[in-house]
């Protein structure tokens, strides 16, 4: 694909994962000011899912593009987003958590406590957030260069733990019997599941020459 489409591409992307954010300034100007009832019966909430699930959205979208590249080698392109992409799950997982300190627990550090001692998925969301932070950090090139290839790709392996413990926070804080977390959750696995499969199909057919020039 030509450097003006992938322009063209990153535009959009930019705009796709800014809009939703627009949006959510705007319901809190219209509560604010004409229709106090703009951001429904529980803002609290509203707010809180709506930026949790913006995170873990582009969480699983961003580990989507290394198994799609590798079955597909023609959209080798899409590894041009994926830096973009977790970025901007970072910071939607960084209002999520921001949302939560002041509409929950209004910055208290007692109330946090009290928070983590009595609610376990508060644990498994600032586990997924705090496992992004170093990613966040060490997203530029130099990064890369300074740490190693391998080192680097290790390292960048936590997303998947990361993800994980964002989906386990999504089911601990929805009521029982609700399958909503449901569709993100068979979605990652099927991502998990692809990471030995593609390993073995890659080694496979590294050896196919070797097998035939012996043959």
């Amino acid at each position: 694909m030509s450097n003006r489409w992938i322009v063209v591409l990153k535009v959009l992307v930019h705009a796709a994962c800014l809009l939703p954010l627009a949006y959510l300034v705007w319901l809190f100007y219209r509560s604010a000011t004409v229709d106090p009832s703009a951001l429904g019966p529980d803002p609290t909430s509203k707010v809180s899912l709506f930026t949790g699930f913006g995170a873990l959205r582009l969480i699983v979208i961003s580990l989507v593009i290394s198994p799609v590249r590798k079955l597909l080698p023609r959209l080798g392109w899409l590894i041009r987003f994926r830096r973009m992409l977790g970025l901007y799950a970072f910071a939607w997982a960084t209002l999520h958590v921001l949302a939560y300190l002041w509409l929950y627990v209004g910055w208290s550090w007692p109330a946090l406590l009290d928070d983590l001692s009595r609610r376990r998925y508060i644990w498994a969301g600032l586990t997924a957030w705090g496992l992004m932070v170093p990613l966040a950090l060490t997203s530029t090139t130099w990064s890369i260069r300074a740490l190693g290839g391998k080192r680097w790709n290790l390292l960048h392996r936590l997303v998947y733990v990361s993800a994980i413990a964002a989906v386990v926070h999504y089911w601990w804080i929805v009521k029982a019997g609700v399958l909503s977390p449901l569709t993100v959750t068979v979605t990652l696995g099927v991502l998990l599941l692809l990471r030995p499969f593609l390993a073995w199909w890659k080694a496979r057919r590294s050896a196919r020459p070797a097998t035939s020039a012996v043959a």
